[in-house]
């Protein structure tokens, strides 16, 4: 598990869309369909219910989404704390 994952999923779940959250984020979306997948192969789990027309989140999913929140936001405070100057 690597943190742009967690950082990946979080940023679709808040956007609702795995294209929108690529673009945000800057990748391909074929690209953050990759890293979910690792994700979801790793942690053997699906994380997201997809249909054609937008992505909610799984019972493990938003398990996930709680614990990728913390993470997130502490990852956020370390690079505010040390990349401020």
């Amino acid at each position: 598990m690597e943190i742009r994952q967690l950082i990946s999923f979080v940023k679709i779940v808040q956007m609702k869309s795995f294209s929108r959250a690529a673009e945000d984020l800057g990748y391909s979306q074929s690209a953050l369909t990759v890293q979910i997948r690792l994700l979801e192969q790793e942690l053997n789990t699906r994380l997201f219910m997809r249909t054609t027309k937008e992505v909610s989140l799984s019972g493990d999913g938003e398990l996930l989404y709680q614990y990728a929140r913390q993470i997130t936001a502490l990852e956020e405070k370390i690079r505010d704390t040390f990349l401020r100057n």
